[in-house]
């Protein structure tokens, strides 16, 4: 799928739906699939590396260097989740017990790993604070 002209490597989104509507992200790469890969970064207002359709967000005319960035590993699989195997959907629902996702070590690592090079980025921009 093709990206809007407005949108590419560096541009800083406003997101429109979800559950981080209103606020800004940065984003990091064109994946495969059509969505965006976006990162807040995650130390500054909480959004963590999330894959976005392009349609939900607004670009701003506002520019993070982010060449120094490594997003190559993260792809659409880097946001596969986990198959459950065992009991049908409907009994897991009347069961009531409502599990709490878990955030998987790579992710963290990857979070950590990309935040870092970000947020250097970020604070170069005037207009942009830093925490």
């Amino acid at each position: 799928t093709k990206v809007r002209e407005s949108i590419y490597t560096g541009t800083v989104l406003i997101i429109l739906a979800g559950r981080f509507r209103g606020k800004r992200a940065v984003c990091l790469k064109a994946l495969p699939s059509g969505l965006l890969l976006i990162s807040g970064p995650y130390k500054i207002n909480g959004i963590p590396l999330r894959r976005v359709n392009q349609a939900y967000v607004i670009a701003t005319s506002t520019k993070v260097n982010v060449s120094g960035v490594d997003v190559s590993a993260i792809s659409d699989e880097f946001f596969a989740r986990a198959e459950t195997a065992g009991k049908d959907a409907e009994e897991e629902f009347f069961e009531g017990e409502n599990k709490a996702a878990i955030v998987s070590d790579e992710r963290k690592a990857a979070q950590k790993a990309v935040d870092a090079k970000l947020l250097k980025a970020v604070e170069k921009v005037p207009m942009l604070k830093g925490s």
